[in-house]
């Protein structure tokens, strides 16, 4: 079956509220039925979330005076004015990413005003703290002391510009679990919330990882996720089970309208991979997760599944979950950091270093098509079979020539590798062999592409290594170059 398919791209925005309603039970079904199915952003993405706020304490560390005089930030710092900003972007950054604020308005302005602080954050912790430094000279003993004494709650120190030089800056920055934000940007205080709301919705997550034959839980240190394993053979018969239903029809027929061409799979083909979406759903909803990653080769070497789950992973990350190949749970976690802290998935590859460019090439038969963001344009993408089987489904995505791009894979729970790059080129299947979308990088800084570290590694679009390395700091989580 070789069709071509002109890729229709929706960019029709949902209400709020009408987001919430698709995203309870039968959301799926209610999709079709009101035919909003096509907008392939993050329609499902509440349901990703993990449950609960977390609570941040807010304080403001400055003399109690109502202005300055000469010195830095100066006289024309407006004191009031300026904890007025904060606090509407923390208020506002709070409501957007479901945080709760206990903020405290007036300022640590003394020894004993940070003891005190100090002795309420020992007798109720709340899942983290931002102090903002509202002075220059003042500020900082205090500030340090902070930091120093609070315990293991993950602390943000903000600094805008006019509240620090560089001798300020010393006494925090070794401190696990301390990440100091000096910046004249005002708004990255949004950021930091956005990293708290990430530790908790990392330590709140469950996983589901199919593999092995039996059925456990196993909480990552560190970061606190839960891996929740099931036994591999509860997939194919679950399987077996899904009907050629209307949502069935519908996944089907959205993934062959909207590819840019159609090469090897047949109609049923299509029809087979869509069931795995709806069978991930279903798993997931059952076991409460957030995500899940199957061991799915030896499934499909076996012809236990008609077709492979590539289709469904592919949607799961587009949607702002987690699905990740072959039961990688460190992949399964890195696939989730990066969708809760930058709203944009990975995509998870195997490397293949190209030593005739000193370049990486990766490749995978699953890869997301909203790289650029769950709420823009998908990339194209040609529907292929699955190359080691020549069976069901899988997406050959055109990646953006030029368009930066990280590296990021954890390496167990307390530390990832991090680096840089761009995307020279896609390469096609065949000539070459390897999966159906295949990448070629030219990373940053990396003499040899044989010295390139670890497997399964995430390309994500964007130059996010010092958000990366921000998220780690505050998580203590080490960071190793790629």
């Amino acid at each position: 079956m070789q069709t071509e398919k002109t890729c229709a791209k929706s960019c029709c925005p949902l209400m709020l509220n009408r987001r919430r309603f698709l995203t309870g039970a039968g959301v799926l079904a209610v999709a079709m039925k009101t035919g909003v199915f096509d907008f392939a952003s993050s329609l499902f993405a509440a349901e990703s979330r993990s449950p609960g706020k977390p609570l941040v304490r807010i304080v403001f560390v400055r003399p109690d005076v109502e202005g300055y005089w000469m010195g830095w930030p100066g006289a024309a710092y407006d004191i009031a004015a300026r904890q007025r900003d904060y606090t509407r972007i923390l208020n506002a950054a709070a409501e957007k990413f479901g945080v709760e604020l206990d903020l405290r308005p007036e300022p640590l302005a003394d020894e004993k005003d940070v003891n005190t602080c100090l002795e309420q954050l020992k007798a109720q912790p709340p899942n983290g703290l931002i102090v903002v430094s509202m002075s220059l000279n003042q500020s900082w003993p205090h500030i340090n002391k902070i930091a120093a004494d609070r315990g293991q709650i993950p602390t943000i120190v903000f600094s805008p510009m006019g509240t620090s030089f560089t001798a300020h800056l010393q006494g925090t920055r070794n401190i696990p679990g301390v990440y100091v934000a000096a910046t004249q940007d005002l708004d990255w205080l949004t950021f930091g919330v956005r990293m708290l709301r990430t530790m908790w919705d990392m330590k709140h997550t469950r996983l589901c990882i199919v593999r092995g034959d039996k059925e456990e839980d196993r909480t990552l240190n560190v970061i606190g996720t839960t891996l929740h394993y099931i036994p591999r053979a509860r997939y194919p018969q679950e399987y077996r089970k899904i009907e050629l239903s209307d949502e069935v029809r519908e996944l089907a027929d959205y993934y062959a309208r909207h590819a840019r061409k159609i090469v090897e799979p047949s109609k049923q083909d299509i029809i087979n991979a869509a069931k795995n979406y709806v069978l991930a759903r279903r798993i997931m909803a059952a076991e409460k997760c957030q995500g899940m990653s199957v061991d799915c080769l030896p499934l499909v070497q076996n012809r236990l599944i008609p077709a492979p789950p590539c289709i469904a992973w592919l949607r799961l990350n587009d949607e702002g979950s987690v699905g990740a190949c072959e039961a990688e749970w460190n992949s399964a976690i890195s696939l989730r950091l990066t969708s809760l802290l930058f709203d944009r998935p990975g995509f998870m590859q195997d490397p293949a270093p190209n030593t005739v460019n000193n370049t990486l090439m990766g490749a995978h038969c699953s890869c997301p098509t909203k790289l650029a963001g769950f709420d823009k344009p998908a990339e194209p993408f040609i529907l292929r079979s699955h190359s080691e089987s020549e069976t069901g489904v899988a997406p050959q995505v055109l990646w953006r020539e030029g368009q930066e791009v990280t590296v990021m894979k954890f390496q167990g729970p307390e530390s990832i590798i991090l680096g840089t790059g761009k995307v020279l080129r896609n390469i096609e299947t065949p000539p070459a062999g390897g999966c159906r979308t295949s990448v070629e990088l030219e990373l940053d800084d990396v003499a040899d592409c044989r010295d390139t570290k670890g497997f399964h590694q995430l390309f994500i679009y964007g130059n996010l290594e010092l958000p990366f390395k921000a998220y780690c700091q505050l998580a203590g989580i080490n960071v190793v170059h790629i």
